[in-house]
């Protein structure tokens, strides 16, 4: 691939996600969107970055704050769309919502709500993955909240012991919910939580798309050549308010100063400026076109009928 190609694949993922989520924000205030919605609007880098240098035959696991890495992995965005409407047509049915997206064609394994819990999920389908000796490999989103998790160390130290072949990827936006980083731990040194189980780690500042697609690529060659798992923390800044579409600079913990320099160097922007201007305009219209079209389906789909309510809720 030339850097041409590359720089036109990162810009058409990261903006499928950004029009995806705009679009959201837009309808949003309808009430046809029946899940709460945690946009990734800002931090579109760290999945486009990470997903563009994955196999599509490689398992991804994430957050509730998602959209961003099952659109960059390859989800269905009808399905993704349809699932926040409720619809039945969604990726789970409707009966998931905004954080809980799967997609298992193209490799997206499941997204939660619960803080940590899809680190240890990642674990588990890393360690079959090794017994049958498969060549893929599991990367796992998470963010800087969930290190502080006990399910955190104890990933960590299982993934060292048993050399899965796991990649996990911190999403360091350096809030969890609307707590400071720093509140919350008394070193800046996530990477050094990695070492301490003997996993190689590298933090990315600047929510530098191509640096965290060139070290992912790094990182996951050391992967499938039996290194073991490999962990990135990738500095990055989510501009919307925790949950929802708005802003939340009423709350007191952060203020516009605080995300202008961001939203300043936006790489969405700055890939804009790496690609031809007609390329960057057919890419536009496609990508139009597609979110166009996926929120017409989810307006068009059936909500489940109540015979749902007990369907997919055991193993067959």
């Amino acid at each position: 691939m030339t850097q041409d190609q590359l720089w036109e694949q990162l810009y058409r993922s990261m903006l499928r996600v950004r029009r995806v989520e705009e679009k959201i924000i837009d309808v949003y205030w309808s009430d046809k969107i029946k899940s709460p919605v945690h946009l990734s609007i800002g931090q579109e880098a760290v999945a486009t970055g990470v997903c563009e240098a994955l196999q599509p035959e490689d398992i991804l696991f994430a957050t509730y704050r998602s959209h961003h890495a099952y659109l960059a992995k390859g989800g269905d965005m009808n399905a993704m769309i349809a699932e926040l409407y409720g619809k039945v047509t969604g990726c789970a049915r409707g009966k998931g919502g905004s954080m809980h997206l799967i997609d298992p064609e193209h490799g997206v394994a499941g997204t939660s709500a619960v803080v940590g819990t899809t680190i240890a999920n990642a674990l588990g389908y890393a360690f079959a993955v090794k017994l049958r000796k498969e060549k893929k490999i599991v990367a796992v989103f998470f963010g800087d909240g969930a290190v502080d998790e006990g399910v955190f160390h104890e990933s960590m130290n299982f993934a060292a012991l048993k050399q899965l072949p796991v990649l996990f990827i911190c999403e360091n936006n350096q809030f969890a919910v609307h707590s400071d980083h720093l509140t919350r731990r008394l070193k800046d040194n996530l990477i050094e939580r990695a070492g301490v189980y003997g996993i190689p780690a590298q933090r990315i500042e600047g929510n530098d798309v191509l640096a965290i697609h060139e070290q992912t690529a790094k990182a996951v060659q050391a992967i499938r050549d039996g290194e073991g798992p490999q962990f990135l923390e990738c500095m990055t800044y989510r501009w919307k308010e925790h949950v929802g579409p708005g802003d939340d600079f009423h709350l007191g913990y952060r203020t516009p100063e605080d995300v202008q320099p961001w939203i300043d160097d936006d790489q969405l922007v700055r890939a804009e400026k790496e690609i031809d201007a007609d390329v960057v305009s057919t890419i536009k219209a496609e990508v139009e076109t597609e979110v166009t079209e996926a929120f017409e389906f989810a307006e068009e789909s059936p909500f489940p009928d109540a015979s749902e309510l007990h369907a997919h809720v055991y193993a067959d």
